[in-house]
């Protein structure tokens, strides 16, 4: 009873508050207020083959699926919630956006069958200043939904590059295109995986993923993330 009664004193003083907007959760919330669940914008990208996320990796490289569960708006929930991930050490905001692609997925029919998840991977020195790989939290919330399992050390980053905010489409993709080294590579013969990340922007990234996993015999590849740039 003492410990709930100060601990009630903490929060009166120094409020949970939303990590999309800023306001005092109510007790019954967690991360996310209730109007601001209800608000941020699907894509609806996960039941059309032909979106615009899709035409992005035409002629690059074959891809069965592709899909952002929400648009990244400068300023908006989705962009709180991705800083609050990627800036701020909270990996549950990563984990609440993954349970949210992860209930966009789950029922979609081009990601049916999916044999394994694979969180597109950080540098050891990025992820230790980080504490976390934020792929991989999002990963983790999509597993929580679909129990798709996650599949760790297929992918390695061998390059600390810089970070990709503020490049150009061409600048994106020279900084991403030699830095990925496949594993295990016999272990996803004939396997359906999707990539995951956070955000789509030019898609350089997952475009160098999706390329090393592509020599892999029989691999399917389909790529997912939390949010995509824009409208």
């Amino acid at each position: 009873m003492k410990f709930n009664f100060i601990n009630s004193i903490i929060g009166l003083m120094y409020p949970t508050v939303c990590a999309a907007c800023g306001t005092p959760l109510f007790r019954w919330e967690k991360l996310v207020c209730t109007r601001c669940r209800s608000l941020l914008p699907k894509t609806g990208y996960e039941l059309n083959e032909d979106n615009p996320l899709a035409r992005l990796f035409y002629g690059k490289v074959r891809l069965k699926a592709v899909t952002s569960c929400f648009f990244f708006s400068k300023e908006g929930k989705v962009q709180h919630l991705i800083h609050e991930l990627k800036y701020k050490g909270n990996a549950e905001a990563g984990v609440f956006l993954g349970q949210e692609l992860g209930k966009s997925i789950k029922e979609a029919p081009l990601f049916q069958g999916l044999d394994f998840l694979i969180p597109v991977p950080l540098h050891p020195k990025r992820e230790k200043e980080r504490g976390y790989n934020q792929s991989m939290m999002i990963a983790q919330g999509v597993f929580d939904v679909t129990g798709i399992p996650i599949g760790e050390g297929f992918l390695v980053r061998s390059v600390n590059t810089s970070t990709q905010t503020h490049k150009g489409k061409e600048e994106r993709w020279l900084n991403v295109k030699d830095i990925f080294e496949l594993r295990k590579a016999a272990q996803l013969e004939g396997k359906y995986v999707l990539l995951i990340d956070d955000v789509l922007t030019t898609g350089a990234t997952l475009e160098a993923c999706a390329l090393r996993l592509s020599v892999v015999q029989g691999i399917t590849i389909g790529c997912a993330t939390a949010a995509c740039a824009g409208r």
